[in-house]
Order: structure tokens, then sequence, then C-alpha cells
């Protein structure tokens, strides 16, 4: 594919681009504890599920109040639409309970202390089960973190192999593998002038046809 079609592209969807980012930038100032730790398990179904029936899975959960108080097995029967089902359900007691001290959800104090938002990502990976890189650049990214960050989805990697951005897709991403390709990523960006949040939501959008999250 021609690097010189991203132009055009961005300039007929730069605006919307820049207010779902504005959207996210107010999560975290903005938002509760519970719609924070509705992202977080939204985040946490993703892989290899549909990001919408993923959020529409969240919306559920949190509407009969099963995100913040049902275990393992009720959570599990709700999540007919993600895959594996049961170890998810799982990763979001399990993150509950770490982001809870007494009853209450404390995610907010947690991350605030993080400056790096990269080091708020390997906090995230190393306490967080189910949690790896590219979900928790995507959690960070739609708490307005981590700009700077690549999400390094199936829909993303295609598009930078077909750009020649990087050299192929690969068949696993360790921690030192997905680092190399966001830098590659990074340097795409800097090459074609669009900042990387930009660019990730552009090329999500080239996929799908919209700007989702």
């Amino acid at each position: 594919m021609a690097v010189s079609e991203l132009r055009p592209l961005y300039a007929k969807w730069r605006g919307p681009i820049e207010r779902r980012l504005g959207d996210f930038r107010r999560m975290f100032r903005n938002g509760s504890e519970e719609d924070i730790f509705q992202e977080l398990a939204f985040c946490l179904m993703t892989p290899q599920s549909k990001a919408r029936s993923c959020w529409a899975t969240a919306e559920a959960i949190r509407g009969n109040g099963l995100l913040f108080q049902g275990d393992c097995k009720c959570l599990s029967k709700e999540m007919n639409r993600v895959r594996f089902r049961n170890h998810k359900a799982n990763y979001i007691v399990e993150a509950r309970e770490l982001f809870s001290v007494g009853k209450k959800l404390q995610i907010k104090e947690r991350l605030g202390g993080f400056k790096d938002p990269k080091k708020a990502r390997d906090w995230l990976v190393d306490h967080v089960k189910g949690m790896g890189y590219k979900e928790a650049s995507h959690f960070l990214r739609n708490l307005g973190f981590g700009e700077d960050l690549a999400i390094l989805d199936r829909h993303i990697l295609k598009n930078l192999e077909a750009y020649g951005a990087i050299p192929e897709v690969p068949r696993a991403l360790t921690r030192k593998k997905y680092l190399e390709l966001e830098d590659l990523m990074r340097a795409f960006s800097r090459k074609v002038k669009i900042p990387m949040a930009h660019l990730d939501l552009l090329l999500w959008c080239k996929e799908t046809g919209e700007i989702f999250k």
C-alpha cells in the first residue's frame, strides 16, 4: 500500500480522532472509579474478541451489578459474546480485588503516582493477570495516558507491515518484540507526520470504518 494514501485519509478523520482522544483524556480526570474499572474490564476482554461485543458486555455486566460484585461463575455466564470467557471473568475478579481497598475501588490513586506511562504499563503487565502490553497500552490510552504507546493488535500490525513500517507480523509478541515494533511504529509516525495515538485510531478506522475505542 502507498503511504501517500494516509494523508488524505488523515485529513478526513483528524477532527473525529482529536475529539475521541479528548474523550479519553477526560476519562481519568472526570470519570468515576467505576468508569475506569469498566475500561479495564473491557481491555481484559478484547484479546481475540470483537471490540464492540466486549464493550457491550462490559456495559451489560456493569448494568446488572456483576462487574463490581459478581463472582467468576456469574460473570462468565454473562460474557457469552467474549472468547475465553471463563479465563477473562477470572481476570476481572482478580483485577477488582487488586484495585480495591475494603470495598472501594482505588484505581486513580494507584495509577496517578506514575509520571512515566511506560512505567505504568510495566506495572500493569506485572500485576494485572491477563493484561499484556497491548491491553495495558490500550487501557492507558483510553484513560488519556500513553498517547505515545502502541496498541499492537492484528489490525495495526497488518497495516504496519503493508506500509513497510515493520518487516513482518510476528507469530508471537514477547516484551522485547513488542517494544521493538513499538519503536518502529514510532519512527513511522514521525515519517508520515501523524502522532502515534492519531495513527492508531486512523489505521483502526481504515480497517473498520469507524472510530471506536
